[in-house]
């Protein structure tokens, strides 16, 4: 038994321009609650790759540097300067590392890697020190 596709035209064109993005926006904001398996759900799924595929070329997000990827975690686990001291040795190694005073070693990013469930790429990045 073969399965035979029906194709519904959709009218859908790469987005080269801010004022193409700015329509597939509208679209898919008009479509985005579509009924799973209706010809506007699958527009929205083609228009939602055009879309981030826009973005990601023309709006790129840069992740941040090792020390604010630190800050947002801890926040994000509820922890205090303090309950980083096994990791960066000290309460003053802990203040001078997330205040950019020092820079982080092999072993604190091995520890923080563990502690924090952070990637050890991203930990290695270099950022600047404050004086």
């Amino acid at each position: 038994m073969q399965t035979q596709f029906k194709f519904q035209k959709m009218e859908i064109k790469p987005i080269k321009t801010e004022t193409d993005y700015s329509q597939a926006l509208k679209r898919l904001e008009t479509i985005f609650s579509a009924e799973i398996g209706t010809t506007e759900s699958d527009e929205a799924d083609v228009l939602g790759l055009l879309i981030d595929e826009y973005e990601k070329k023309h709006y790129p997000i840069e992740a941040p540097d090792p020390i604010e990827a630190i800050k947002i975690r801890m926040e994000e686990m509820q922890l205090k300067q303090s309950d980083l001291v096994n990791e960066l040795g000290g309460k003053s190694r802990v203040s001078e590392i997330l205040n950019r005073k020092r820079k982080l070693t092999v072993e604190m990013i091995r520890k923080l890697t563990a502690r924090l469930n952070l990637s050890p790429g991203l930990l290695i990045n270099d950022y600047q020190l404050t004086r």
